[in-house]
């Protein structure tokens, strides 16, 4: 269970933590919209809409959603997918939520990365009026953090 690393390119934000269990068990959690509630940082994820399912790659999901006391709904594509490794999900606003597992000590501990990508945003600059890469950095520690809570025990 090491620190976090952070990191910001050019409209992506990047933060990673070492994680004690497999790429797979993490990954099996990830690929299960029901469960990313556990795991959100943010507060905004309520629930998954519709039945269960295991994501893949052009799956698409619904989110039950909400920003301070105001819910909404949101539906998901997942745009990039490599199993055990990699998942990424967009919605109508084109920015990308990642994450990328990379396995480390031969498989036992997970070096998890999320990534917060407005690069591929229809309108990013939108995205940075509203302060949510500087939102978001909380954000995702507080994911991983809850990540590790949930997959360490």
């Amino acid at each position: 269970m090491a620190g976090t690393v952070r990191g910001m390119s050019d409209r992506v934000i990047s933060i990673s933590r070492e994680i004690d269990a497999p790429a797979e068990r993490i990954f099996e959690l990830l690929i299960d919209p029901a469960r990313h509630g556990e795991i959100d940082g943010s507060g905004m994820v309520q629930a998954a809409k519709g039945g269960a399912q295991r994501l893949t790659l052009g799956a698409k999901f619904g989110m039950d959603m909400k920003i301070g006391p105001l819910p909404y709904g949101i539906k998901n594509t997942v745009v990039e997918f490599e199993e055990n490794r990699l998942i990424a999900w967009a919605h109508f606003g084109g920015h990308r939520w990642r994450y990328r597992l990379d396995p480390i000590d031969g498989g036992a501990r997970t070096k998890v990365t999320e990534e917060f990508d407005w690069s591929t945003a229809k309108v990013p600059k939108a995205i940075e009026l509203m302060g949510y890469p500087t939102k978001h950095v909380g954000n995702i520690e507080r994911t991983l953090e809850r990540l590790a809570q949930v997959v360490e025990s």
